[in-house]
């Protein structure tokens, strides 16, 4: 039986209601970046282009559309920490997405508590129970097809330290579900969590 394709190319429109690309590649797992400038100041905000890319060394890294204060204060100060938006936080991480001015510090605005880092000079988030310390490894402007330059800049940082709460962790093994982490979806305001109903195994051949 052959199925019927919508089929569009990006650079001439969609012709949908919506994108479709952001709730193709989805669910997302979400970087909320926390950050400090040279001048002292913290940056909390989520990116939903968010990934692991490297298991030896472990390097995340997340993808800034316009050249944003997380990205201005990495460059200036060659550190960040992730840290993990569960259900519990998604209303404080939505806080923290607001357009605010420069000096405006996330953490107070969303009424979170900042406590200081073990490897590096970046806060986190002291309720996230899974946070990861980073060094800056690349800051990389990407580019179209063609070469030109886009405005977006892919940061990525080597994990330097990692927070985990202990009540995650059974038999050693880190509890996803139980974590409850949020996940970014398609449309204005779309998100996901996982559950343990739908986990499965499957093993490498």
């Amino acid at each position: 039986m052959q199925s019927n394709y919508h089929f569009y190319e990006p650079v001439l429109g969609h012709r949908l209601a919506h994108d479709p690309f952001n709730a193709i590649i989805a669910p997302r797992p979400i970087g909320w970046i926390s950050s400090k400038g040279r001048d002292g100041n913290t940056n909390l905000a989520p990116y939903s282009f968010f990934n692991a890319f490297n298991y030896t060394p472990p390097i995340i890294g997340f993808s800034s559309v316009g050249y944003k204060d997380s990205v201005r204060n990495i460059e200036q100060t060659g550190e960040f920490c992730w840290n993990l938006v569960t259900r519990p936080l998604a209303e404080q991480m939505n806080q923290t997405s607001a357009m605010v001015e420069m000096h405006v510090d996330e953490f107070e605005l969303a009424g979170l508590e900042k406590t200081p880092s073990k490897k590096i000079s970046v806060p986190h988030v002291a309720q996230s129970p899974v946070v990861m310390e980073c060094k800056k490894t690349q800051i990389i402007q990407l580019a179209d097809k063609r070469g030109h330059p886009c405005n977006s800049w892919l940061v990525l940082g080597e994990v330097v330290g990692v927070h985990i709460r202990e009540d995650l962790l059974t038999d050693g093994i880190f509890q996803t579900t139980v974590a409850q982490p949020v996940l970014r979806g398609g449309g204005a305001g779309d998100y996901f969590t996982v559950s343990e109903e739908n986990r499965f195994e499957m093993m490498r051949p």
